[in-house]
């Protein structure tokens, strides 16, 4: 195990004799954040809920928190804490009262229930809100509720399973400081997440999953770089143009431009960045061509997920889409794997 918080080596999950899991590799190292990224039916939630103890696996091996998932499930439970995509909180009990009945059901004493649930409060900034109603929370504030009902115990290794989704871009940013504020104090950080943009922010590391494996893993820049550096893109005001401006950058980055005649753009790779930029728009100028719009950018990690697995992920505005994870999700739940949870994790990645 030595640094790592998670390992898995060649996790293995059979549904109807088909593979939802065909070998899946992953070592997270403690105290980071590793976005687990992958198109529907990849395999992400399938992996999370292996990991927490809430699946069995057909194959392979892995350990969580230095335990082994599959013959120290107990031990596992009381070091992990999971974050579902559906709120697991009372809407008719107020925040504090939801942290306290998270708090006995965690066989602390009433005294020390209720003190860990002030402290939770505080660190999530919700002390001012925590004798409200959740009803009356906004979805930014739920999440975070959520989120300080896994930390109960102070949980080595958090799994987040789409923790964002349906929030507006507000209730994103609180989601996202409450995690960072988690790794800063020393958790461990699991994500999956349909949103690119949650992934690059808050990952220090991202793996993408596709057909059950994980076909590339890195830093956001080390993938971001797996297809090419810095482009410019330029958009002509005169569609005729577009050719003689597409001739003048090729003579300043050396590369060839790509044309998309209906945006009036081309696009260029480049290297040297702003010193580049500015001599495209010293050329562009003296060569009398109108310019709209210019604009230096790196590759995102949309284009890095197309261009591995040859599908688009959800948007931030889309449906979250991503297999379903069951009811609720906050806490240390039991091992599961047979009966209704079996049926409900083959409809899901099927």
């Amino acid at each position: 195990m030595g640094d790592f918080a998670i390992v898995a080596k060649g996790l293995r999950k059979l549904y109807g004799g088909k593979p939802a899991l065909d070998g899946l590799n992953l070592r997270v190292p403690q105290g980071t954040v590793r976005g687990l990224l992958g198109p529907n039916g990849a395999g992400k939630t399938t992996t999370v809920r292996i990991l927490a103890t809430l699946l069995r696996f057909d194959g392979g091996r892995a350990e969580v928190a230095g335990h082994d998932v599959a013959t120290q499930a107990a031990l596992v439970r009381r070091r992990i804490g999971l974050v579902g995509q559906n709120a697991a909180v009372d809407e008719v009990l107020s925040g504090r009262q939801n942290l306290v009945l998270f708090g006995r059901l965690f066989h602390l004493d009433g005294g020390r229930a209720r003190r860990r649930a002030d402290e939770l409060l505080e660190q999530f900034g919700l002390d001012d809100t925590g004798s409200q109603p959740v009803r009356t929370y906004s979805g930014g504030m739920r999440r975070r509720l959520d989120l300080a009902a896994s930390m109960i115990l102070t949980p080595s290794v958090l799994f987040l399973d789409e923790p964002t989704v349906g929030l507006d871009p507000r209730g994103r940013n609180e989601v996202w400081e409450a995690v960072r504020s988690l790794v800063r104090a020393g958790t461990t950080v699991l994500l999956t997440t349909q949103y690119l943009e949650e992934a690059d922010r808050l990952s220090d590391r991202i793996s993408i999953a596709d057909t059950g494996k994980v076909i590339a893993e890195g830093t956001p820049d080390e993938l971001k770089s797996t297809i090419g550096g810095d482009r410019i893109d330029v958009v002509v005001r005169d569609p005729r143009d577009l050719p003689r401006a597409a001739a003048a950058v090729a003579r300043v980055s050396g590369g060839e431009p790509t044309l998309d005649d209906d945006r009036r753009m081309l696009s260029v790779q480049v290297r040297g960045r702003v010193g580049t930029l500015a001599e495209t728009i010293r050329t562009l100028d003296a060569a009398g061509l109108g310019v709209e719009d210019i604009a230096l950018r790196r590759p995102t990690l949309d284009e890095v997920f197309l261009h591995l697995t040859g599908r688009r992920t959800q948007s931030a505005d889309g449906a979250g889409g991503e297999e379903k994870a069951g009811k609720g999700g906050t806490g240390r739940k039991g091992a599961a794997g047979t009966g209704d949870g079996a049926r409900t994790e083959q409809e899901v990645e099927a």
